[in-house]
């Protein structure tokens, strides 16, 4: 991204950028006439139903570039990524995130293991991104000279389950563990900014204000939200696993998916606490305790986990 000397074969952005034509680019490539409009789509995992390709935002593609600065990476890092490209997690939070801070990216063409330290090593790797299982496999491998000889200071991603990451703090040296929520379909989030064990977030009074969200009693059995004698959803209670669900408005809305209107119907719940309002269904079980931490608990739908 910026000037300077670099290796043969790498492609400078600012020199091309610099060298560019200051011409209005044709109108099929123009500006975006609503950053609304869709930009991508990206193949969801399939929470309710089969997998289905999700539209995402222009508006959405520039907010995951904040993605990196908000788990505290610095333009000088060197962040490491083995996520696939086709889903959210790689190419929009990790490359875009990248993007984002100006940092520099050494790009895996798949996950490895056995090699992942190695390569830490070898490219002075800071930060890394990760999903749950990947720790997992880092933390079964036997033990290795290169799992400690290292500069990595941050690791960000979801889905690490309480056991794997006290092993992993214990075991690969001075980590900070940043555990991330996030939907590729919908704007709702959650950052664990104080590295509690196993929690994706905390949902304050003050969060709640700028990303609404609900937690609403759930009937694993009937695969539905329990409703009261007149149809409305109940809220859970600190310490009980509910459903997490989130207002579609204005100012947050759905997309929907690519395809027939029934398969984005399938992701809304209506009149859940008054006639005529709406909400996101994100498909997980989560819960709240007393200080708000908020815990993964459970994906419902035809995911396999």
């Amino acid at each position: 991204m910026g000037p300077g000397q670099f290796p043969p074969g790498v492609i400078n952005l600012h020199e091309l950028m610099e060298d560019a034509s200051e011409s209005p680019p044709p109108g099929q490539t123009g500006t975006p006439q609503n950053p609304m409009d869709t930009a991508i789509c990206i193949f969801t995992s399939g929470t309710t139903g089969l997998p289905k390709a999700a539209r995402i935002s222009h508006l959405k593609t520039l907010m995951c570039c904040a993605f990196y600065q908000l788990c505290g990476a610095r333009a000088e890092d060197v962040i490491y990524m083995s996520l696939p490209l086709y889903h959210k997690a790689g190419a929009l939070l990790g490359v875009g995130g990248c993007i984002g801070i100006g940092a520099s990216l050494v790009l895996k063409e798949r996950f490895s293991a056995s090699q992942f330290w190695s390569d830490c090593r070898k490219h002075n790797v800071t930060v890394f991104q990760y999903i749950g299982e990947l720790c997992r496999y880092l933390t079964n491998l036997p033990q290795g000279k290169d799992e400690t000889r290292h500069k990595v200071r941050l690791a960000a991603g979801s889905g690490l389950r309480p056991d794997v990451w006290r092993d992993f703090t214990r075991r690969f040296g001075n980590i900070r563990i940043f555990e991330t929520y996030g939907l590729t379909e919908f704007n709702i989030s959650f950052f664990n900014y104080t590295s509690t064990p196993g929690a994706v977030g905390r949902g304050t009074f003050l969060y709640k204000r700028f990303c609404p969200f609900e937690l609403i009693r759930y009937d694993t059995q009937q695969g539905e939200p329990v409703r009261d004698g007149v149809g409305r959803c109940q809220r859970t209670s600190a310490g009980e696993a509910g459903l997490l669900i989130a207002p579609v408005t204005s100012a947050s809305p759905f997309l929907g998916y690519v395809g027939s209107r029934e398969l984005s119907e399938k992701k809304m719940l209506r009149d859940v606490f008054r006639p005529g309002d709406c909400f996101f269904n994100t498909g997980d079980l989560m819960m709240q305790d007393d200080l708000g931490f908020v815990y993964f608990r459970d994906r419902m739908g035809d995911t396999f986990r």
